[in-house]
């Protein structure tokens, strides 16, 4: 079978790359053809996405993806896009973007997420999507939108995801994915494999529905590539594939696991943010999953995404930051090597409590949150990541006791996929509070699961197993034990009082 090249645009909440992903039968090889800084700004409106600068970096992806092939002597079959969850695109009859997309961190979502269980309850919003609360949600987004402008509402022909977005401009077609319209907290995952609007609920809400497309799942071939983009790009003709176009669905896929020889196995997909949980057939929507915060999305061959999103190494990576701005620049590897020689479990933190969750001053806010609970203070770049790691490695033992207790069943292994599986101080940290074996890899599972749905859609992959079986011979995982699980025993009471207080 002759190669074929898939170009795989990974967006995340810091950066974006395009992936030259080519397959040659049974395996897969990946090359970064182009990386590039995606950074929100704040305008008098509030926090936006640089939707122009997005574009333009896409196209130029597009451009030294094709050269990458024809260098290679691959043709290019097709792209597809994913990106984070939630943001959001309003697009007008004219096919004019009606303002640049606001950011999830802005802040006139809280208080639109307040309203709205004001309203309805968390109960009824909860039963009605089995979607996790989280103040960005679309649907939140959606009803701020409301109250600051209700026009752009009303002018609105389409409501489309940020890879629906991209998509769009790639191909012409306004539609909406599966996967990335199951985070937004207005689909009915109950209603076929793909889910469905659930428009009474919006209705309930004062939200217009007209704007709601058609959802359709990971692997639908779209449509060509535009002749303007591809004459831009200097590529040739080319489909566009949708991917599974929410970052996590495409990295689950991705998941090297053999199902007969694991048993029950979890995912714990690292970065930005940490998601960790099991993939299911069906959704399990309960007082009990929406106490706990598990969340049901949609992934790739129909499959329920059940997990719960964590804070992940944004902390780490807002501690960088801070240090930056203080004049002490680390690599995340020299921040790693510090923490790994910091003392232990000096200072526990809370990685959800809420002041982190926004940018800048992430050193203060943490000495904040150590003095307010009678810790020490973390004063060296090692103390301060040591502190991060280890609370996200306890949340981690957290989550997934909450998850066997949801599910009925003991998970015998954790696969952590994704750019954090990079940091092994936390993959044995996290091995060693769970007490399971943790399997690592791909670190670009999420380029590879996006890029291997392309091939479902275009006929080179037959199923979900078929995609997992490339992955594991492609790429080799790299297995943690736990070490020093006791260590992380002794620290249970404290945490739980901590998280509790």
């Amino acid at each position: 079978m002759a190669a074929k090249g898939y170009v795989a645009f990974d967006l995340g909440a810091e950066s974006g790359r395009a992936i030259l992903a080519v397959l040659d039968g049974r395996k897969l090889v990946i090359e970064e053809a182009h990386r590039f800084a995606n950074v929100p700004r704040l305008l008098p409106s509030g926090m936006h996405w640089d939707l122009l600068g997005l574009w333009g970096n896409l196209v130029e992806g597009l451009r030294k993806s094709g050269q990458l092939a024809a260098a290679r002597k691959v043709k290019l079959v097709s792209l597809g896009v994913d990106t984070w969850g939630v943001d959001c695109a309003l697009v007008g009859k004219s096919g004019q973007v009606l303002g640049l997309p606001f950011a999830y961190r802005d802040a006139r979502h809280p208080p639109a997420m307040k309203k709205a269980l004001r309203k309805l309850g968390a109960s009824r919003i909860y039963d009605a999507t089995g979607i996790q609360f989280m103040p960005f949600n679309t649907l939140f987004q959606l009803v701020a939108q409301q109250d600051a402008e209700p026009s752009v509402l009303e002018n609105a022909r389409h409501m489309l995801n940020m890879p629906d977005l991209l998509h769009y401009f790639f191909s012409g077609k306004a539609v909406n994915e599966a996967t990335i319209a199951s985070t937004t907290q207005m689909v009915n995952p109950r209603k076929s494999r793909k889910g469905t609007w659930h428009k009474a609920l919006m209705k309930e809400l004062g939200l217009p529905v007209h704007m709601l497309g058609k959802i359709v799942p990971a692997g639908t071939k779209l449509g060509k590539l535009r002749a303007q983009v591809a004459a831009e790009a200097g590529v040739g003709a080319m489909d566009v594939i949708l991917p599974g176009s929410h970052d996590t669905a495409s990295a689950v896929a991705a998941v090297p696991v053999e199902e007969r020889a694991t048993g029950r196995w979890a995912y714990l997909s690292s970065g930005t943010w940490s998601l960790m949980g099991a993939e299911l057939d069906k959704p399990i929507i309960s007082d009990a999953c929406r106490q706990a915060g598990f969340t049901n999305e949609r992934g790739v061959g129909g499959k329920i995404r059940f997990l719960k999103n964590l804070a992940g190494l944004w902390l780490v990576q807002e501690v960088r930051r801070d240090l930056a701005r203080q004049g002490q620049e680390y690599e995340y590897s020299q921040l790693a090597d510090l923490a790994a020689k910091a003392p232990p479990f000096a200072t526990l933190l809370d990685p959800g409590h809420e002041p982190f969750a926004s940018p800048g001053d992430m050193c203060r806010k943490i000495a904040a949150f150590a003095r307010s609970t009678g810790q020490p203070k973390p004063t060296t770049a090692g103390q301060l990541v040591r502190a991060c790691l280890e609370s996200l490695a306890l949340v981690y033992r957290r989550t997934l006791e909450s998850l066997e207790t949801l599910l009925g069943e003991k998970v015998a292994v954790l696969h952590i996929v994704g750019g954090g599986g990079k940091n092994q101080l936390l993959n044995q940290m996290t091995a060693d509070a769970i007490g399971r074996t943790v399997i690592v890899g791909p670190y670009e599972a999420t380029a590879i699961g996006n890029a291997l749905t392309q091939a479902m859609g275009a006929g080179q992959v037959r199923d979900l197993a078929h995609l997992r079986a490339i992955v594991r011979n492609s790429f080799d995982p790299v297995t943690f034990a736990p070490l020093n699980s006791l260590l992380f025993d002794a620290q249970r009471q404290r945490f739980a009082a901590l998280l509790g207080r």
